[in-house]
C-alpha cells in the first residue's frame, strides 16, 4: 500500500490554479458553492467577510472555473472536487474580468484619482492581454492602453466593445470593492470624510464607474458580477448608481462559503500530517467561534488563523508555537481608533469588552455618515470580525467576540488606549516581566499585582474610574499578562461549579513555568467600610475553594490561587489560598 505524502499549507496563496497544480498543497473544498451562486436569480452579487476569510482565493477560483481559456484544464483544477463531479451548464463560458481595489493610494485627491485609474487600465489590460486569442485586432489597443493612450474609462469601453463582437459575455469579480473606503475612514480626518464624498458619492469617479458597470450588465455585456470586501460601508452610497446587486453575506445558505468547518479542519489536519493529539490547546476556544446567520448550524474557523497555526506546528516538528496568534490579523489601531471617536461608540466598546459581547442587529448597508450611531458602529465590528452572532432574542441578535484571539485584540487595545489616554500610565516592560516571570516561577502574585495598582491603575482619568469595577479590572488585568508568554490568560474560565474570573493556564511552549493560578477578583469602592470588605472577602474565598476543588481543576498540578480584593484604585489585598 502506497501512502501519499502530506500535503502542503497554502498559507498565504491566493491564486487557485497554483493551490491546485503547485507544491502538493491542501485544497478546502469549497465548489458546492459555485452551484448555489449560479442557481440565484439575481446576477450581480455581494459577500462581504472579514480580513483573511480566504475571499480572493474564492474570486480566483471562481475566475478558473468560468473563463473560456481554462476549458482544457478544467478536469485537473477541477475534476476530483465537487464541481467537478457536478459540474453547471455555465462552466467555462465567459471571458472573465478580475478588479482588485487593494493597494489604491488615498493620500490625497490627486494620488486617489491616478492610482484608481492606473488600477482600471491595468485590470483591463490583463483582461484583454489574457483574452486576445479570442478578440481580434487587439494587439494596438493594448499598446495604447499601456502607453495610457486611453483613459481609464475609455480602456473600459475598449473591453466591452472587444467582448461585444466576439459575443462572449463577461464574468466580472471585483475584489476588495471597499478598501480605500476603509482606508479613508482610518485617516479620520474631515480630509477623509469630505475625500470619501468626493470619490464615492454623485458625480464621484468610483460612482462613475460602477454606473458604468451597471450599464454593461443591462445590457448584457456583464453577465455575472461577483464582489467582495470587508464591510458594507460603500453599499448606500453606491446604491443608485448599481442599484443591480443583491448582498448575500447575511443568507443561511453561505454561512460556510468561507473559513472552515470543524470537520473541514479535522480533514485538513489529516492531509498535512498534523497528529491530533499533539495539540494540547484548545482550537475551538481559539479560532472558532464565527456565525454569519442565526439559524445556521456550523460554526466557521477564521482559515487563516488555522493555516498559520497549523503552519507553526509543522515548522516546529509539533512543538506548541510560540505565538498561538497570527500577527497579520491584527486590526488597525486607527481604524477603530476613528470608530470610537465619541462617547457613545467609546462607551459601547467598554461595554462588550467587559461583558463580552452586546445585543443589537447587523445593518446591510450604511454610509460613512452614521458610524457615529451606535447601530451602525456595533453592525462594523460585527462585518470587522470582532463580533459575531450568537443567536438571537426576538427582533434582535446577541452578537459575542468570536473566539480568544480576537478577545486579546480587544484586551490589548484597551490597555493601548488607556495608555494614550493618560500619559502618567508607563510601561515598563521588563519591570513587568519580572513580576510575571514570578507569579510562573516563584508562586508570587504580589509583585504582578503592586505593578498594575501603582502603574495603572491608580493613574486611571476620572472619566475611566468612572468605570471602574471588578470586570474593568478583569481585563485590564488580562491585557498586561498578554505582554509575557508565559502564560495563556483566560477569562471566565468555565470550572462546573462557577467560572474564575482569570485562569492562568501555562503555556505549553513553556514547560518550566511551574505555577498555574486561579484568580478571584472583588473590588470595593474607595469608602467601603470593613464590614463590606470582608463580606467580599468571605464570598471570594468560597468561591476559590469551589473552583480549586472542582474536577476541571483540583488534580492540576502545582495550582495556586488568589482573592485579589481592589479598593478603590490604589489600594489592594490579596488572600492566597
Amino acid at each position: 500500500m502506497t501512502i501519499s505524502p502530506p500535503k502542503k499549507l497554502p498559507y498565504g496563496n491566493a491564486n487557485f490554479k497554483s493551490v491546485r497544480t503547485e507544491n502538493n498543497y491542501a485544497y478546502v473544498d469549497k465548489t458546492q458553492f459555485i452551484e448555489l451562486l449560479e442557481n440565484e436569480n439575481n446576477k450581480s452579487k455581494i459577500f462581504i467577510r472579514p480580513r483573511r476569510f480566504g475571499k480572493s482565493l474564492f474570486l480566483s477560483m471562481l475566475s478558473y472555473y468560468y473563463d473560456v481559456n481554462y476549458a482544457d484544464e478544467f478536469n485537473q483544477l477541477f475534476g476530483d472536487l465537487y464541481i467537478g463531479q457536478n459540474p453547471t451548464p455555465l462552466k467555462n463560458s465567459y471571458a472573465v474580468m478580475a478588479f482588485n481595489f487593494s493597494g489604491i493610494n488615498t493620500t490625497n485627491f490627486d494620488a486617489f484619482q491616478n492610482s484608481f485609474f492606473e488600477n482600471i487600465r491595468d485590470s483591463v489590460w490583463r483582461f484583454l492581454d489574457n483574452h486576445k486569442n479570442i478578440f481580434s485586432n487587439i494587439e494596438d489597443i493594448l499598446l495604447m492602453i499601456k502607453n495610457h493612450k486611453y483613459s481609464a474609462f475609455e480602456s473600459l469601453n475598449w473591453a466591452f466593445r472587444m467582448a461585444e463582437s466576439a459575443k462572449i459575455k463577461i464574468f466580472m469579480t471585483i475584489d476588495e470593492y471597499d478598501h480605500f473606503a476603509n482606508d479613508l475612514i482610518a485617516m479620520g480626518s474631515t480630509l477623509g470624510k469630505d475625500f470619501y464624498k468626493n470619490v464615492i458619492t454623485a458625480n464621484g469617479l468610483v460612482r462613475d464607474f460602477y454606473e458604468k458597470l451597471k450599464i454593461m450588465s443591462d445590457s448584457g455585456i456583464i453577465s455575472q458580477t461577483f464582489i467582495t470586501g470587508i464591510s458594507p460601508v460603500m453599499l448606500d452610497e453606491l446604491t443608485s448608481g448599481y442599484n443591480i446587486a443583491l448582498n448575500y453575506s447575511l443568507k443561511k445558505r453561505y454561512n460556510e462559503m468561507l473559513g472552515f468547518t470543524r470537520d473541514e479542519v479535522n480533514k485538513l489536519m489529516n492531509e498535512v500530517g498534523i497528529n491530533p493529539t499533539k495539540i494540547v490547546v484548545d482550537m475551538e476556544y481559539y479560532y472558532n467561534g464565527y456565525l454569519f446567520n442565526e439559524e445556521a448550524e456550523n460554526k466557521v474557523y477564521n482559515s487563516t488563523m488555522i493555516l498559520y497555526f497549523f503552519g507553526q506546528l509543522l515548522e516546529d516538528n509539533s512543538k506548541m508555537p510560540k505565538n498561538l496568534i497570527d500577527p497579520n490579523l491584527s486590526i488597525d489601531p486607527k481604524r477603530l481608533t476613528y470608530l470610537i471617536k465619541n462617547d457613545s461608540n467609546r462607551d459601547t466598546l467598554i461595554h462588550i469588552i467587559k461583558e463580552g459581547g452586546i445585543v443589537s442587529n447587523i445593518l446591510e448597508k450604511f454610509s460613512i455618515d452614521y458610524l457615529n450611531d451606535n447601530n451602525y458602529f456595533v453592525s462594523m465590528l460585527f462585518y470587522l470580525g470582532l463580533l459575531t452572532i450568537k443567536d438571537s432574542t426576538l427582533d434582535d441578535l446577541r452578537l459575542v467576540i468570536p473566539n480568544y484571539s480576537i478577545q486579546t485584540t480587544f484586551w490589548s487595545y484597551l490597555r493601548e488606549y488607556l495608555e494614550n489616554q493618560s500619559p502618567e500610565i508607563k510601561l515598563d516592560i521588563q519591570e513587568l516581566n519580572e513580576s510575571i516571570k514570578a507569579i510562573a516561577l516563584d508562586g508570587d502574585i504580589h509583585k504582578f499585582i503592586d505593578y498594575v495598582s501603582k502603574n495603572a491603575f491608580s493613574k486611571l482619568s476620572v472619566y475611566d474610574l468612572q468605570r471602574f469595577d471588578e470586570k474593568y479590572i478583569k481585563v485590564l488585568l488580562l491585557s498586561y499578562l498578554l505582554l509575557h508568554n508565559s502564560y495563556i490568560p483566560i477569562s471566565e474560565y468555565e470550572t462546573a461549579p462557577g467560572r474564575t474570573d482569570i485562569f492562568l493556564q501555562r503555556n505549553p511552549r513553556f514547560p518550566q513555568v511551574k505555577y498555574e493560578w486561579a484568580l478571584e477578583l472583588k473590588y470595593c469602592k474607595t469608602d467601603a467600610k470593613e464590614l463590606e470588605i470582608s463580606a467580599k472577602r468571605k464570598e471570594g474565598i468560597e468561591q476559590l475553594n469551589q473552583y480549586i476543588n472542582s474536577s476541571r481543576l483540583k488534580d492540576r498540578p502545582n495550582l495556586k490561587s488568589a482573592l485579589i480584593i481592589f479598593i478603590g484604585k490604589d489600594k489592594y489585598e490579596i488572600v492566597e489560598n
